[in-house]
């Protein structure tokens, strides 16, 4: 018998963490593949580039490409030659053609597996020798998932495991859906992920800044490792595989951060299967994109894979008055020397020559009328000679694991980071009493960022009695200097109906020029117990943080060293039915700059979160649902008494309910729905008007619905038929001044898959989206007394061709 385990995934569990899932046979069980699996196995298709040639390789290509393990007798392939096979197709149908003129043929059984026999003896025959079996691939937890259902997560832990398994909340975001919903960014893509904020400042997506359970800024980490800051650094979902929000106190796992949560970005690596795509869009805004996706083998005899993914995009904002422009590539190698070694090489540079602007507008004029009216939704305040921004990009890493044995797995994973930043803009300072005229400020800001972080990690399996442990211990380290500068100039008072677009050379006021240099190093250790059904999930960490912030100005440097111990526990139990109740309890931290009235430096800013809930997750992975609530409490916030003088006392709590589903109800239909509940307030404050106040932009209420049906044969056959309604409720600003209104979102998509057509359009697909459907005005959020509030992006129509050969 000859086991041909295709794909680096096949041959160890090191490898799995590399292995892909298709859509359809992510809905089927794990166990006995049943008639479920031959239904999904059916209705998936999948890109071939099989070469002609000896049979034996030829099926070893196949398996490869279609991610599956073949099991076959060698003496039914020997000699035997086949043509090659390049296309996309069911899996049925790819090995069809690929086997005829061989004499061999295939036959699906009832229990979903293939037999692959001699037509000469046929499938019946006694002495026909064991069966080919194509069995389903596994879901990784880094690596692809089609359709809306993710199974896994690395986010939760840090290592390979079941959603249902992991006692915290946890979203998925798969490159499905973003692909469905045209999301240009990644907080456009967590639009329909319950309890975050994804666009507070309105149609500005210079930044990836969200707020998660009522806290803003929540860090962002790419495979895992840190990435830029909340407001530096934004990555392109094209490059994508998968979007992560674990919320809640993580400085178990990650060290400092915001108590909210942690959304962690996926890239997209070489998975050992061919695939070949490019896509154009065009848009509203006078969008224009072009987007690229390859990978394969390169060397296949030296266990070499590659992939290379690339976008380019240019757009109008304000109307035409300004452009945005983007360049970004990512080039990935993975390399599998044997069974227990992988090493995965990526890098990516990312360079926006005109990276868009990010003003704001006045509560008068948005929530409420001057008397010139309301401000035009796409109302720029620039100067066509000063405003730019310029932002590039690039990062450096590599992944390595190596399994020692079955008990031990050693990984290391680094990059390095490098963002620069250049943004000057005139902006909207302030409007007038009366309200026919406007404030004015030409401002210039400079961030470089060099960023370099490491975690080095070992994993334990093994068991002690009917206790089975994943015992993982590491060591981090991260270190960054980042360089800023800021300066301003006031370009005085001007009727907002006719105000000066050229202003010639001005003189910056010497703002904040500093630059800091900060390191954290921490060292945690984490056991997942399973007993039976129960998992039981404990860790403990211990972080080192030092900063120096040199002011150049004043030639003076600011010292600050921190250290804090954190933790978690977590309980769930799965029942046999799919429910699985959990509970759990998180700590974080987040060092406070600056010192009391005392000299002394402020102890570091701390978080608690308890959180409880049921998971649904039936084994045929058709629906994940979840359903929690939480408290969670931030202290030692600093704050100001009324003589301005800075107390370490303040709080802020936050208490809600939330609710998420992701199901593929059938192979034609899924759906998205979620609601949030969320209740922040300040709970202590140095000032005691402030106390009982709500968190600025959160809004208390949020829920989306989202459904996609693709036609399955018949007249509407290759159609796809998708859309969706976002509730984003009451939110307030930062004093609890003004109210800013709910507001009701629809999105819609079709799409047609051209070979529906004729099979000379076989790859080809043309998906038409369109986002705001209604084109309804509204405000995103408002802050300080709604001095500063931002309009919501207006309907945005995107259609786009794309070919997978």
């Amino acid at each position: 018998m000859h086991r041909s385990k295709v794909g680096t995934a096949a041959r160890s569990g090191l490898a799995a963490l590399m292995i892909t899932g298709v859509s359809m046979t992510a809905l089927m069980v794990a166990a006995p593949i049943g008639y479920a699996t031959a239904q999904t196995q059916d209705a998936a298709k999948v890109t071939f580039a099989v070469p002609g040639g000896a049979l034996e390789n030829a099926l070893l290509t196949f398996g490869r490409q279609a991610n599956l393990e073949i099991v076959y007798p060698s003496a039914l392939t020997a000699g035997k030659t086949v043509s090659g096979l390049n296309g996309t197709y069911l899996i049925d149908d790819a090995l069809t053609r690929l086997l005829a003129g061989t004499g061999l043929a295939h036959q699906r059984g009832a229990d979903g597996s293939v037999t692959i026999y001699d037509q000469a003896t046929g499938a019946s025959d006694g002495t026909q020798t064991a069966p080919v079996v194509i069995e389903s691939r596994i879901e990784s937890a880094t690596g692809p998932v089609e359709g809306y259902v993710a199974k896994r997560s690395i986010s939760g832990t840090k290592t390979n495991t079941a959603l249902k398994e992991i006692p915290q909340s946890i979203s998925v975001v798969t490159a499905d859906q973003i692909e469905d919903q045209a999301a240009g960014s990644v907080a456009e893509a967590m639009r329909y992920t319950p309890g975050v904020l994804t666009e507070y400042r309105g149609t500005s997506n210079l930044h990836d800044e969200m707020f998660v359970r009522g806290f803003s800024y929540v860090p962002r980490y790419v495979d895992g490792l840190n990435y830029g800051l909340t407001s530096l650094g934004q990555i392109d979902p094209y490059l994508l595989e998968r979007v992560e929000l674990l919320r809640g106190p993580s400085s178990v796992l990650f060290g400092q951060a915001n108590p909210g949560g942690v959304v962690n970005l996926t890239t997209k690596r070489p998975t050992g299967e061919t695939k070949r795509e490019v896509e154009v869009s065009v848009g509203t805004d006078n969008l224009y994109s072009v987007g690229g996706d390859i990978s394969g083998v390169l060397l296949a005899d030296k266990g070499i894979d590659y992939r290379v993914v690339a976008k380019g995009l240019t757009k109008d904002e304000f109307g035409g008055e300004m452009e945005q422009n983007r360049i970004a590539i990512a080039p990935s190698v993975s390399w599998t020397p044997n069974e227990d070694t992988m090493l995965v090489v990526n890098a990516s540079y990312q360079n926006d020559p005109d990276g868009g602007l990010r003003p704001f507008l006045a509560g008068q004029g948005t929530l409420y009328p001057t008397p010139y009216g309301y401000f035009p939704r796409d109302f720029w305040a620039g100067a066509y000679d000063f405003d730019k921004h310029e932002r590039t990009q690039f990062s450096f890493g590599y992944s390595l694991e190596h399994a020692v044995n079955d008990v031990v797995t050693l990984r290391q994973n680094a990059r390095y980071n490098d963002i620069e930043s250049t943004l000057d803009q005139v902006i909207l300072n302030s409007i007038k009493a009366g309200g026919t005229q406007i404030n004015r400020l030409a401002t210039h800001s400079d961030d470089n960022l060099n960023q370099y972080v490491v975690d080095n990690q070992a994993e334990f399996n093994f068991d002690t009695g009917i206790v089975e442990h994943k015992v993982l211990g590491g060591l981090d380290y991260k270190y960054q200097l980042y360089e800023e500068y800021y300066g301003n100039y006031n370009l005085g008072d001007e009727d907002w109906r006719n105000l000066t677009r050229y202003i010639g050379n001005v003189a910056l006021s010497d703002g904040t020029n500093q630059e800091t240099e900060s390191s954290q190093t921490g060292l945690y250790l984490q056991d997942q117990i399973k007993i039976d059904r129960l998992n039981v999930v404990l860790g403990l960490r211990h972080d080192w943080a030092e900063s120096a912030i040199s002011k150049r100005k004043t030639n003076t440097t600011e010292e600050q060293r921190d250290h804090a111990l954190t933790g978690r526990a977590g309980v769930i139990y799965n029942f046999d039915n799919g429910i699985s109740p959990f509970a759990s309890y998180s700590t974080s931290f987040e060092p406070a700059s600056g010192t009391d009235s005392d000299g002394n430096a402020f102890d570091p800013v701390e978080a608690e979160q308890y959180e409880g809930g049921i998971k649904y997750a039936p084994d045929d992975g058709r629906i994940s649902v979840t359903a929690t609530v939480y408290q969670l409490t931030q202290e030692n916030i600093v704050t100001y008494d009324d003589s301005s003088t800075k107390r370490q006392i303040g709080e802020i709590r936050g208490r809600g309910f939330e609710f998420e589903v992701q199901a593929e109800v059938t192979p034609q239909l899924s759906v998205l729905a979620s609601y949030s509940r969320n209740n922040t307030k300040i709970t202590d404050d140095a000032k005691a008007a402030n106390i009982g106040l709500k968190v600025a932009n959160m809004p208390e209420e949020q829920a989306t619905l989202w459904s996609k049906y693709s036609f399955d044969g018949g007249t509407f056959d290759g159609l796809a038929v998708g859309g969706g309604v976002r509730y984003t409720g009451v939110s307030t600003d930062s004093v609890n001044a003004v109210e800013v209104p709910d507001y009701t979102l629809f999105d819609a998509m079709l799409s047609y898959d051209l070979g529906a057509l004729s099979h000379r359009f076989d790859g080809m697909e043309l998906q038409l989206n369109a986002n705001n459907l209604f084109d309804d005005t509204y405000v995103a959020s408002c802050t300080r007394a709604a001095w500063a509030c931002w309009y919501g992006p207006g309907r945005t129509v995107t259609a786009t061709l794309r070919y997978n050969w």
